[in-house]
């Protein structure tokens, strides 16, 4: 036999249970908390493995990146892949490991690198280099050197204002730590480090 439900009983043991509150405030809390923990702990490990948002010191890139920009350094890219000519890298200054310096590979180990009045050469051939705005270009010469295995030549972009393989010589690729590949400020430079 089926069991009749007074139907004005019903509607009273629901208003009876809708007009107790829940007590929420301790599980929202928890909920919380446990949502920042895991998101500054997911923060942490992008940051300290993959990439690592830095601030451009300096005119010595320019007109690529700008003296006080904000970029992101992929730190793990070259685990995966070699570096290569063109590639906007971050290193440890040869001179003073405490500092790091920006600037564009020119050349790979095995190349060899002359200067001739700003006009630069790899393995014998014209460099073509347009991101090197003709207002920063200079006149500075260098004999050919070959770059040594595991190093690489970078050069600024500003090429009037860097210090550079010209001065310091080539990278070793231990000194390397990262490649620019995004600038997020100012907004207007936001956008792929080229």
């Amino acid at each position: 036999m089926d069991e009749v439900v007074n139907p004005g009983e019903a509607s009273v043991a629901v208003q009876a249970n809708a007009a107790a509150p829940a007590p929420r405030s301790k599980p929202v809390l928890a909920a919380w908390l446990r949502d920042l923990i895991i998101s500054l702990a997911i923060s942490a490990f992008i940051i300290i493995f993959l990439y690592q948002p830095v601030k451009v010191e300096g005119t010595s890139m320019m007109p690529s990146l700008d003296d006080q920009e904000r970029i992101f350094v992929n730190k793990f890219v070259y685990r995966l892949e070699p570096i290569e000519r063109g590639d906007i890298i971050v290193f440890h200054y040869p001179r003073d490991p405490s500092k790091s310096f920006i600037k564009r590979v020119i050349g790979i180990a095995g190349d060899r690198i002359r200067i001739d009045s700003g006009l630069v050469y790899v393995n014998g051939k014209p460099l073509g280099e347009d991101y090197v705005a003709q207002a920063y270009a200079d006149e500075r010469s260098l004999e050919e050197v070959t770059v040594p295995a595991n190093s690489y030549f970078v050069l600024g972009d500003h090429r009037s204002m860097s210090n550079d393989s010209r001065d310091f010589g080539p990278v070793p690729a231990e000194y390397i730590y990262g490649k620019a590949v995004f600038g997020y400020w100012p907004a207007d430079k936001m956008g792929r480090v080229r």
